[in-house]
Protein backbone atom coordinates (compact mmCIF):
# COMPACT_ATOMS: atom_id res chain seq x y z
CA UNK A 1 0.00 0.00 0.00
CA UNK A 2 1.65 3.70 -0.71
CA UNK A 3 1.82 6.13 2.13
CA UNK A 4 -0.73 8.14 -0.49
CA UNK A 5 -3.48 5.57 0.33
CA UNK A 6 -3.58 6.06 4.04
CA UNK A 7 -5.74 9.05 4.47
CA UNK A 8 -2.38 11.28 5.72
CA UNK A 9 -2.74 14.92 5.67
CA UNK A 10 -0.88 16.82 3.26
CA UNK A 11 2.31 17.71 5.65
CA UNK A 12 2.66 14.37 6.62
CA UNK A 13 2.79 13.14 3.23
CA UNK A 14 5.23 15.45 2.49
CA UNK A 15 7.55 14.61 5.05
CA UNK A 16 6.82 11.04 4.17
CA UNK A 17 8.43 11.85 0.27
CA UNK A 18 10.96 13.78 1.57
CA UNK A 19 12.20 10.75 3.40
CA UNK A 20 11.81 8.32 0.58
CA UNK A 21 8.86 6.48 1.92
CA UNK A 22 6.98 5.12 -0.90
CA UNK A 23 5.66 2.16 0.47
CA UNK A 24 4.13 1.26 3.79
CA UNK A 25 5.56 -1.27 5.21
CA UNK A 26 3.26 -4.25 6.97
CA UNK A 27 3.05 -3.13 10.46
CA UNK A 28 2.20 0.40 8.97
CA UNK A 29 -0.34 -0.82 6.39
CA UNK A 30 -1.92 -2.55 9.32
CA UNK A 31 -1.65 -0.14 12.34
CA UNK A 32 -2.24 3.42 10.68
CA UNK A 33 -5.91 2.64 9.54
CA UNK A 34 -6.59 1.09 12.81
CA UNK A 35 -5.77 3.62 14.68
CA UNK A 36 -6.70 6.63 12.85
CA UNK A 37 -9.63 4.78 13.54
CA UNK A 38 -9.77 5.31 17.06
CA UNK A 39 -8.94 1.24 18.09
CA UNK A 40 -6.65 0.29 20.93
CA UNK A 41 -3.31 -1.51 19.24
CA UNK A 42 -1.23 -4.33 20.35
CA UNK A 43 1.39 -4.55 17.93
CA UNK A 44 4.43 -7.37 17.72
CA UNK A 45 6.67 -6.85 15.08
CA UNK A 46 10.57 -7.48 14.58
CA UNK A 47 13.28 -4.62 15.00
CA UNK A 48 13.65 -2.27 11.58
CA UNK A 49 9.92 -2.77 10.94
CA UNK A 50 8.72 0.95 10.66
CA UNK A 51 6.83 0.92 14.00
CA UNK A 52 7.73 3.96 15.60
CA UNK A 53 6.34 5.86 11.92
CA UNK A 54 2.96 3.32 12.56
CA UNK A 55 2.03 4.48 15.76
CA UNK A 56 3.49 7.94 14.94
CA UNK A 57 1.94 9.30 11.86
CA UNK A 58 -1.65 8.54 12.64
CA UNK A 59 -0.90 10.48 16.11
CA UNK A 60 0.94 13.45 14.56
CA UNK A 61 -2.94 13.43 12.11
CA UNK A 62 -4.74 14.53 15.04
CA UNK A 63 -2.47 16.25 17.28
CA UNK A 64 -3.30 19.85 17.98
CA UNK A 65 -0.67 22.28 18.22
CA UNK A 66 -0.71 24.03 21.36
CA UNK A 67 -3.10 22.49 23.27
CA UNK A 68 -1.22 21.50 25.68
CA UNK A 69 0.04 17.63 26.24
CA UNK A 70 -2.33 14.99 24.15
CA UNK A 71 0.03 11.82 24.06
CA UNK A 72 2.72 10.27 25.84
CA UNK A 73 4.99 7.75 24.83
CA UNK A 74 7.17 5.59 27.09
CA UNK A 75 10.36 3.63 26.45
CA UNK A 76 12.70 1.31 28.21
CA UNK A 77 15.88 3.05 27.27
CA UNK A 78 17.51 6.72 27.12
CA UNK A 79 18.61 6.04 23.72
CA UNK A 80 15.48 4.80 22.55
CA UNK A 81 13.43 7.98 23.91
CA UNK A 82 15.69 10.36 21.73
CA UNK A 83 15.72 8.07 19.32
CA UNK A 84 11.88 8.00 19.08
CA UNK A 85 11.30 11.91 19.74
CA UNK A 86 13.98 12.22 16.73
CA UNK A 87 11.90 10.23 14.34
CA UNK A 88 8.77 11.82 15.10
CA UNK A 89 10.21 14.94 14.78
CA UNK A 90 11.09 14.58 11.36
CA UNK A 91 7.48 13.08 10.80
CA UNK A 92 6.34 16.46 12.01
CA UNK A 93 8.65 18.56 10.71
CA UNK A 94 5.90 20.51 8.46
CA UNK A 95 3.80 20.65 11.17
CA UNK A 96 3.72 23.09 14.92
CA UNK A 97 3.87 20.32 16.69
CA UNK A 98 6.16 20.64 19.93
CA UNK A 99 8.19 17.65 21.46
CA UNK A 100 9.72 16.97 25.01
CA UNK A 101 12.40 13.97 25.19
CA UNK A 102 12.60 13.69 28.85
CA UNK A 103 14.99 10.63 30.44
CA UNK A 104 17.50 10.37 33.57
CA UNK A 105 21.07 11.42 33.42
CA UNK A 106 20.93 14.89 32.38
CA UNK A 107 19.40 18.23 34.35
CA UNK A 108 15.59 18.09 35.25
CA UNK A 109 15.80 22.01 34.31
CA UNK A 110 15.61 21.96 30.66
CA UNK A 111 13.11 19.49 30.73
CA UNK A 112 10.66 20.95 32.74
CA UNK A 113 11.03 24.06 29.78
CA UNK A 114 10.14 21.67 27.20
CA UNK A 115 7.22 20.35 28.97
CA UNK A 116 5.56 23.71 28.70
CA UNK A 117 5.34 23.77 25.26
CA UNK A 118 4.88 20.31 24.68
CA UNK A 119 1.97 18.31 22.75
CA UNK A 120 3.95 15.30 22.56
CA UNK A 121 6.22 13.89 25.57
CA UNK A 122 8.44 10.68 24.77
CA UNK A 123 9.92 9.47 27.97
CA UNK A 124 11.72 6.51 30.33
CA UNK A 125 9.53 5.32 32.75
CA UNK A 126 11.73 6.44 35.97
CA UNK A 127 12.22 10.06 34.71
CA UNK A 128 8.11 10.53 33.38
CA UNK A 129 8.01 9.52 37.60
CA UNK A 130 9.73 12.25 38.54
CA UNK A 131 8.13 14.95 36.46
CA UNK A 132 4.52 13.77 37.82
CA UNK A 133 5.49 13.24 41.56
CA UNK A 134 6.90 16.91 41.17
CA UNK A 135 4.04 17.62 39.20
CA UNK A 136 5.98 19.55 36.29
CA UNK A 137 3.67 18.10 33.95
CA UNK A 138 0.29 16.60 33.77
CA UNK A 139 -1.45 13.68 31.79
CA UNK A 140 -4.92 13.24 32.66
CA UNK A 141 -5.89 14.74 29.96
CA UNK A 142 -4.01 12.87 27.17
CA UNK A 143 -5.53 11.55 24.16
CA UNK A 144 -2.95 8.84 23.55
CA UNK A 145 -0.74 6.27 25.68
CA UNK A 146 1.86 3.82 24.18
CA UNK A 147 3.86 1.43 25.49
CA UNK A 148 7.33 0.68 23.37
CA UNK A 149 9.20 -1.94 23.69
CA UNK A 150 6.97 -3.25 26.18
CA UNK A 151 8.10 -6.72 27.15
CA UNK A 152 12.04 -4.94 27.51
CA UNK A 153 10.28 -2.41 30.20
CA UNK A 154 8.73 -5.01 32.04
CA UNK A 155 12.30 -7.00 32.09
CA UNK A 156 13.67 -3.92 33.42
CA UNK A 157 11.34 -4.04 36.29
CA UNK A 158 9.20 -0.92 35.10
CA UNK A 159 6.00 -3.34 35.94
CA UNK A 160 4.58 -1.07 38.99
CA UNK A 161 6.00 2.39 36.89
CA UNK A 162 3.65 1.58 34.76
CA UNK A 163 0.58 0.57 35.76
CA UNK A 164 1.64 4.01 38.25
CA UNK A 165 1.82 6.05 35.17
CA UNK A 166 -1.49 5.00 33.76
CA UNK A 167 -3.82 6.08 37.09
CA UNK A 168 -2.45 9.49 35.67
CA UNK A 169 -4.37 9.16 32.41
CA UNK A 170 -7.77 9.60 31.77
CA UNK A 171 -10.17 6.33 31.09
CA UNK A 172 -11.30 8.19 27.27
CA UNK A 173 -7.24 7.90 26.16
CA UNK A 174 -6.47 5.79 23.18
CA UNK A 175 -3.83 3.09 24.14
CA UNK A 176 -1.16 1.72 21.96
CA UNK A 177 1.58 -0.77 22.89
CA UNK A 178 4.33 -3.08 20.75
CA UNK A 179 6.21 -5.44 22.03
CA UNK A 180 8.46 -8.21 20.47
CA UNK A 181 7.37 -10.72 22.94
CA UNK A 182 4.14 -11.31 24.83
CA UNK A 183 4.59 -12.18 28.85
CA UNK A 184 1.78 -13.02 31.32
CA UNK A 185 2.48 -9.09 32.61
CA UNK A 186 1.53 -7.68 29.30
CA UNK A 187 -1.22 -9.43 28.60
CA UNK A 188 -2.44 -8.21 32.78
CA UNK A 189 -1.83 -4.79 31.88
CA UNK A 190 -3.65 -5.06 28.73
CA UNK A 191 -6.67 -6.79 30.22
CA UNK A 192 -6.97 -4.13 32.36
CA UNK A 193 -6.47 -0.96 30.29
CA UNK A 194 -7.34 -1.57 27.37
CA UNK A 195 -10.48 -1.17 25.50
CA UNK A 196 -11.03 -3.98 23.18
CA UNK A 197 -7.95 -3.58 21.70
CA UNK A 198 -6.64 -4.97 18.23
CA UNK A 199 -3.67 -7.14 17.73
CA UNK A 200 -1.44 -6.55 14.83
CA UNK A 201 1.24 -9.20 14.09
CA UNK A 202 4.03 -8.30 11.99
CA UNK A 203 6.20 -10.65 9.89
CA UNK A 204 8.24 -12.42 12.56
CA UNK A 205 10.10 -14.82 10.85
CA UNK A 206 13.62 -14.77 9.83
CA UNK A 207 14.20 -14.23 5.59
CA UNK A 208 16.64 -17.39 5.15
CA UNK A 209 17.32 -16.50 1.71
CA UNK A 210 18.96 -12.94 2.92
CA UNK A 211 20.16 -14.05 6.11
CA UNK A 212 22.78 -16.40 6.75
CA UNK A 213 22.54 -18.23 10.21
CA UNK A 214 25.58 -20.59 11.68
CA UNK A 215 26.44 -21.43 15.22
CA UNK A 216 30.22 -22.59 16.46
CA UNK A 217 30.49 -25.52 19.13
CA UNK A 218 33.68 -24.17 21.34
CA UNK A 219 35.62 -24.52 24.23
CA UNK A 220 34.72 -21.13 26.88
CA UNK A 221 38.38 -20.45 26.96
CA UNK A 222 38.48 -20.11 23.05
CA UNK A 223 35.57 -18.35 23.04
CA UNK A 224 37.21 -14.61 22.37
CA UNK A 225 39.85 -16.28 20.30
CA UNK A 226 37.52 -17.05 17.85
CA UNK A 227 35.31 -13.94 17.92
CA UNK A 228 38.67 -11.79 17.02
CA UNK A 229 39.48 -13.87 14.35
CA UNK A 230 35.63 -13.70 13.02
CA UNK A 231 35.81 -9.74 13.24
CA UNK A 232 39.67 -9.27 11.29
CA UNK A 233 38.25 -11.55 8.94
CA UNK A 234 35.10 -9.99 7.95
CA UNK A 235 36.31 -6.41 8.39
CA UNK A 236 32.77 -5.53 8.01
CA UNK A 237 30.25 -3.44 10.77
CA UNK A 238 28.91 -6.05 13.53
CA UNK A 239 26.94 -5.95 16.32
CA UNK A 240 28.06 -8.24 18.99
CA UNK A 241 25.78 -9.27 22.13
CA UNK A 242 27.05 -9.88 25.77
CA UNK A 243 24.94 -10.43 28.34
CA UNK A 244 26.24 -8.31 30.95
CA UNK A 245 27.61 -5.06 31.07
CA UNK A 246 30.54 -5.79 32.86
CA UNK A 247 31.10 -8.25 30.01
CA UNK A 248 30.57 -5.77 27.31
CA UNK A 249 33.11 -3.69 29.00
CA UNK A 250 35.79 -6.60 28.65
CA UNK A 251 35.35 -8.01 25.50
CA UNK A 252 35.60 -4.21 24.23
CA UNK A 253 38.49 -3.96 26.09
CA UNK A 254 40.23 -6.68 24.45
CA UNK A 255 39.40 -6.51 21.15
CA UNK A 256 40.94 -2.79 20.94
CA UNK A 257 43.94 -4.28 22.62
CA UNK A 258 43.87 -6.62 19.60
CA UNK A 259 43.12 -4.12 16.62
CA UNK A 260 40.19 -4.04 15.94
CA UNK A 261 38.25 -1.16 16.72
CA UNK A 262 35.34 -1.26 18.77
CA UNK A 263 32.81 0.50 21.29
CA UNK A 264 30.67 -0.73 24.09
CA UNK A 265 26.93 0.35 24.79
CA UNK A 266 25.12 -0.89 27.77
CA UNK A 267 22.65 0.95 30.74
CA UNK A 268 25.82 1.93 32.44
CA UNK A 269 26.94 4.55 30.32
CA UNK A 270 25.94 8.32 29.81
CA UNK A 271 23.63 9.57 26.85
CA UNK A 272 26.33 11.43 25.36
CA UNK A 273 28.68 8.24 25.06
CA UNK A 274 25.91 6.32 23.78
CA UNK A 275 25.02 8.80 21.05
CA UNK A 276 28.82 8.86 20.53
CA UNK A 277 29.02 5.24 19.70
CA UNK A 278 26.45 5.25 17.13
CA UNK A 279 27.90 8.98 15.56
CA UNK A 280 31.49 7.19 15.40
CA UNK A 281 29.76 3.46 13.30
CA UNK A 282 28.36 6.14 11.00
CA UNK A 283 31.31 8.00 10.33
CA UNK A 284 33.47 4.22 10.29
CA UNK A 285 35.55 5.36 12.35
CA UNK A 286 34.78 2.25 14.58
CA UNK A 287 33.24 -1.24 12.95
CA UNK A 288 32.45 -2.82 16.11
CA UNK A 289 29.88 -2.31 18.53
CA UNK A 290 29.47 -4.38 21.39
CA UNK A 291 26.42 -4.42 23.48
CA UNK A 292 23.90 -5.54 26.01
CA UNK A 293 19.82 -6.41 24.92
CA UNK A 294 18.51 -3.66 26.51
CA UNK A 295 21.28 -0.80 25.14
CA UNK A 296 20.84 -2.44 21.85
CA UNK A 297 16.90 -1.98 21.45
CA UNK A 298 17.83 1.84 21.02
CA UNK A 299 20.21 2.26 18.06
CA UNK A 300 19.44 3.23 15.02
CA UNK A 301 22.61 1.44 13.22
CA UNK A 302 22.42 0.84 9.27
CA UNK A 303 24.58 -1.20 7.57
CA UNK A 304 25.16 -4.23 10.25
CA UNK A 305 26.82 -7.32 8.08
CA UNK A 306 26.92 -9.61 10.93
CA UNK A 307 25.18 -9.85 14.96
CA UNK A 308 27.39 -12.17 16.58
CA UNK A 309 25.55 -13.69 20.16
CA UNK A 310 29.28 -13.63 22.31
CA UNK A 311 26.78 -14.56 24.72
CA UNK A 312 23.27 -16.81 23.79
CA UNK A 313 19.90 -14.99 24.51
CA UNK A 314 17.13 -16.59 26.78
CA UNK A 315 14.59 -17.24 24.11
CA UNK A 316 14.03 -17.95 20.28
CA UNK A 317 12.40 -14.26 20.23
CA UNK A 318 14.99 -12.68 21.66
CA UNK A 319 17.41 -14.50 19.30
CA UNK A 320 14.92 -13.53 16.83
CA UNK A 321 15.13 -9.63 17.65
CA UNK A 322 18.98 -9.77 17.83
CA UNK A 323 19.74 -11.11 14.19
CA UNK A 324 16.84 -8.93 12.74
CA UNK A 325 19.35 -6.20 12.89
CA UNK A 326 20.49 -7.55 9.63
CA UNK A 327 19.89 -8.48 6.40
CA UNK A 328 17.78 -5.25 5.92
CA UNK A 329 16.14 -3.45 2.86
CA UNK A 330 17.05 -6.17 0.46
CA UNK A 331 21.01 -6.55 1.45
CA UNK A 332 22.60 -10.09 2.87
CA UNK A 333 23.39 -10.81 6.18
CA UNK A 334 25.10 -13.53 9.04
CA UNK A 335 23.87 -14.21 12.44
CA UNK A 336 26.68 -16.21 14.31
CA UNK A 337 26.13 -17.80 17.45
CA UNK A 338 29.30 -19.23 19.78
CA UNK A 339 28.06 -22.26 21.52
CA UNK A 340 29.85 -23.62 24.46
CA UNK A 341 28.87 -26.61 26.58
CA UNK A 342 26.72 -23.96 29.33
CA UNK A 343 24.82 -22.74 26.38
CA UNK A 344 22.99 -25.88 25.52
CA UNK A 345 20.04 -25.39 27.77
CA UNK A 346 19.27 -22.15 26.10
CA UNK A 347 20.52 -22.98 22.68
CA UNK A 348 17.63 -26.18 22.67
CA UNK A 349 15.23 -23.26 23.75
CA UNK A 350 16.03 -21.37 20.71
CA UNK A 351 15.98 -24.32 17.99
CA UNK A 352 12.29 -25.00 19.74
CA UNK A 353 11.43 -22.17 17.52
CA UNK A 354 10.99 -24.60 14.02
CA UNK A 355 11.42 -21.58 11.80
CA UNK A 356 15.16 -20.95 12.11
CA UNK A 357 17.85 -23.02 10.77
CA UNK A 358 21.16 -22.34 12.30
CA UNK A 359 23.58 -24.56 10.68
CA UNK A 360 26.73 -25.56 12.88
CA UNK A 361 29.77 -23.93 10.94
CA UNK A 362 32.98 -25.98 10.70
CA UNK A 363 35.71 -24.12 13.28
CA UNK A 364 39.08 -22.75 11.38
CA UNK A 365 42.40 -22.74 12.57
CA UNK A 366 42.89 -19.43 14.93
CA UNK A 367 45.21 -18.32 17.13
CA UNK A 368 44.33 -17.97 20.63
CA UNK A 369 44.49 -14.37 22.14
CA UNK A 370 45.37 -13.48 25.40
CA UNK A 371 42.09 -12.47 27.06
CA UNK A 372 42.80 -9.42 29.79
CA UNK A 373 40.47 -9.82 32.76
CA UNK A 374 41.27 -6.16 34.70
CA UNK A 375 42.52 -6.40 38.10
CA UNK A 376 41.94 -10.44 38.10
CA UNK A 377 44.53 -10.49 34.62
CA UNK A 378 45.07 -13.94 32.93
CA UNK A 379 43.48 -14.82 29.46
CA UNK A 380 41.43 -17.47 28.08
CA UNK A 381 42.97 -20.76 27.20
CA UNK A 382 46.25 -21.98 26.40
CA UNK A 383 48.52 -19.89 24.34
CA UNK A 384 49.11 -21.84 20.46
CA UNK A 385 49.98 -20.95 17.05
CA UNK A 386 47.04 -22.14 15.93
CA UNK A 387 45.10 -25.35 15.99
CA UNK A 388 42.03 -27.00 13.91
CA UNK A 389 39.32 -27.52 16.39
CA UNK A 390 36.93 -28.99 13.48
CA UNK A 391 37.23 -32.22 14.91
CA UNK A 392 35.01 -31.86 17.68
CA UNK A 393 31.57 -32.65 17.59
CA UNK A 394 28.44 -31.31 19.56
CA UNK A 395 27.14 -34.66 21.24
CA UNK A 396 23.28 -34.84 19.55
CA UNK A 397 20.89 -35.92 21.68
CA UNK A 398 18.09 -38.39 20.48
CA UNK A 399 15.85 -35.64 19.30
CA UNK A 400 18.71 -33.61 18.07
CA UNK A 401 18.74 -31.28 20.55
CA UNK A 402 22.09 -31.10 22.92
CA UNK A 403 23.13 -32.34 25.84
CA UNK A 404 24.14 -30.85 28.83
CA UNK A 405 23.28 -28.47 31.99
CA UNK A 406 21.26 -25.23 30.86
CA UNK A 407 22.99 -22.54 30.84
CA UNK A 408 20.68 -20.15 32.85
CA UNK A 409 20.88 -22.17 35.75
CA UNK A 410 24.72 -21.70 36.65
CA UNK A 411 24.44 -17.83 36.19
CA UNK A 412 21.68 -16.77 37.67
CA UNK A 413 19.23 -15.06 35.61
CA UNK A 414 21.25 -16.09 32.55
CA UNK A 415 21.71 -11.93 32.35
CA UNK A 416 24.82 -11.85 34.96
CA UNK A 417 22.69 -9.37 37.46
CA UNK A 418 22.53 -9.61 41.29
CA UNK A 419 19.26 -9.44 42.85
CA UNK A 420 19.92 -5.85 43.69
CA UNK A 421 22.63 -4.92 41.38
CA UNK A 422 25.57 -2.86 41.86
CA UNK A 423 23.82 0.18 41.21
CA UNK A 424 22.76 0.79 44.38
CA UNK A 425 19.25 -0.24 41.88
CA UNK A 426 19.39 2.72 39.89
CA UNK A 427 16.65 2.60 36.92
CA UNK A 428 18.36 1.70 33.58
CA UNK A 429 19.80 5.42 33.80
CA UNK A 430 16.77 6.90 34.82
CA UNK A 431 18.47 8.12 38.11
CA UNK A 432 16.06 6.65 40.38
CA UNK A 433 16.11 3.46 42.88
CA UNK A 434 14.33 0.60 42.44
CA UNK A 435 10.65 0.54 43.66
CA UNK A 436 8.46 -1.87 41.57
CA UNK A 437 8.37 -5.43 42.16
CA UNK A 438 8.91 -7.69 39.48
CA UNK A 439 12.44 -8.27 38.50
CA UNK A 440 13.97 -6.44 41.46
CA UNK A 441 17.70 -5.56 40.61
CA UNK A 442 19.62 -2.96 39.09
CA UNK A 443 18.18 -1.64 36.04
CA UNK A 444 21.42 0.07 34.78
CA UNK A 445 22.98 -3.85 34.35
CA UNK A 446 22.25 -4.03 30.77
Amino acid sequence: MKFEELNLKPELLKSTTALGYVDATEIQEKCIPAILGGRDIVGQSQTGSGKTAAFGLPMLQNIVPGAGIQAIILTPTRELSVQVHDTLKVLARFTNIKFASIYGGVAMGPQVDALKRADIVVGTPGRVMDHLERKTFSIHAIRYFVLDEADKMLEMGFVDDIKTILRYTPKTKQSLMFSATMPTAIKTIIQHNFNDPTYIKGQMYVDRSLLKQTYYNIESQEKFSLLTYILKLEQNIALVFCATRHEVDLVTENLNREGVKTMGIHGGLTQNRRLQVVDMLRKEHIHVVVATDVAARGLDIKNITHVINYDLPRSSDEYIHRIGRTARAGESGEAITLLTHADYGKFQLILSDRTLKIARGDLPKFPQIRFERGSRGGFQGRPHQGRNFTNRESRPSPSGGFRGRPSGEGRGRGDGRSRFGSDGGSRGGDGRSSRGSGARFGRADR
